[in-house]
């Protein structure tokens, strides 16, 4: 949700009260979607992983959770007949709207939720991204790891990725607010600040962004977000895998393919049909 803020030296004053949901314009609604994608677009240290499987692989590929096309995008730019996957139809817009029109033919988006649909096609290739997998609940992995069974084709390959949680269960109980990143808005080309803090539990990890766009004015709008990581074992991972009738090849610790260890950024799973 938009907010309306003051600059008062380097701090972002808050408005007292935050506007009713029916004040909210569909650009304030697609706003999110498009900061998202102008911040992470610029994120590219995965992407040769994931070409990797592809040409391992083959195509199609199914991308569950593509959201604005980060990763999709690309791998169909490299040649690759990609499907895409997501339950957010403001992430599918900007996906679609920055999506070359040379590749119309070899990608296909689909609306819906990755734990519960159903498409005729099987596939050599899944994968869920952008530390999406750790945000589920435990029905939520279970559901995704049926269905990726489903829509493989027999030696398909199911990948995803995830934030540690061995190494966020070990960090202390919160964070200072600290300023990530800056950009330009896609819309008017002013800055956009962005801030972030997290919180830890024994058993959860929340991230909270703030994207601040900084007005010549002196306003600032800011648009908050949170994001809640489960701090999941990786034997109750492996043990959810077995359950859904697919088998561990790799387990990475990070994009280049070196072993996964409690102090790598990154958990990330090879499974196989």
């Amino acid at each position: 949700m938009l907010t309306n803020t003051k600059r008062q030296g380097d701090f972002i004053i808050l408005p007292p009260q935050i506007p009713r949901a029916s004040h909210i314009s569909l650009l304030d609604t697609l706003m999110f979607p498009i900061l998202y994608h102008a911040h992470h677009k610029r994120y590219q240290e995965d992407l040769p992983f994931w070409l990797e499987l592809a040409a391992r692989q083959g195509d199609p590929v199914l991308e569950m959770g593509c959201g604005s096309g980060r990763v999709l995008g690309p791998m169909a730019e490299a040649g690759y007949d990609m499907y895409g996957l997501d339950n957010d139809p403001g992430m599918l817009a900007v996906l679609k709207e920055n999506l070359s029109p040379g590749l119309v033919g070899q990608t296909h988006i689909f609306a819906g939720d990755f734990t519960s649909f159903c498409l005729s096609l099987r596939f050599p290739l899944i994968i869920l991204p952008c530390n999406t997998y750790s945000t589920l609940s435990t029905r939520g992995r279970q559901a995704t790891l049926e269905r990726a069974h489903q829509h493989l084709r027999p030696g398909g390959i199911f990948t995803t990725s995830l934030p540690n949680p061995a190494l966020l269960r070990i960090l202390p109980g919160r964070s200072d607010p600290e300023i990530e990143d800056t950009f330009p808005h896609p819309l008017d080309g002013e800055p956009v600040q962005v801030s972030s803090t997290w919180e830890r539990t024994s058993q959860r990890f929340t991230v909270h962004w703030y994207y601040d766009h900084l007005l010549p004015d002196g306003n600032v709008k800011r648009l908050p977000t949170q994001v809640q990581h489960n701090l999941v074992p990786l034997q109750t991972h492996i043990d959810e895998i077995s359950q859904a009738d697919l088998h561990v090849v790799n387990i990475f610790g990070d994009f280049e393919e070196n072993p996964y260890s409690d102090d790598t950024p990154f958990l990330i799973m090879v499974l196989e049909r």
